[in-house]
């Protein structure tokens, strides 16, 4: 049986997933899963590298965040709510 480190990574070896995704496939809260993917980060193999697409607000396009790993409450540009989920991806 496999930890659920072990199963966000390879989950994320097959394909690009945002917290919320990882969260409703292994019945965890987003929190929790940006947790992991701290300690993901850190351990996968010298030849893999976890990539992230940055968060990005929906209203003005801003992706400057500081804090790529976790999700933004608002934009701190235009201040709006509406903020994109970052996307994590093994390669």
């Amino acid at each position: 049986m496999e930890t659920t480190r072990q199963q966000i990574a390879d989950q994320l070896r097959a394909s690009p997933a945002t917290a919320a995704e990882l969260g409703a496939a292994l019945s965890l809260p987003p929190s929790t899963v940006y947790e992991h993917l701290k300690h993901v980060a850190q351990s996968v193999d010298g030849d893999e590298s976890v990539l992230v697409s940055p968060p990005t607000c929906r209203d003005c396009g801003f992706d400057g965040f500081d804090d790529r790993i976790n999700a933004p409450s608002r934009c701190p540009a235009c201040r709006c709510e509406r903020v994109a989920e970052p996307t994590f991806v093994i390669r």
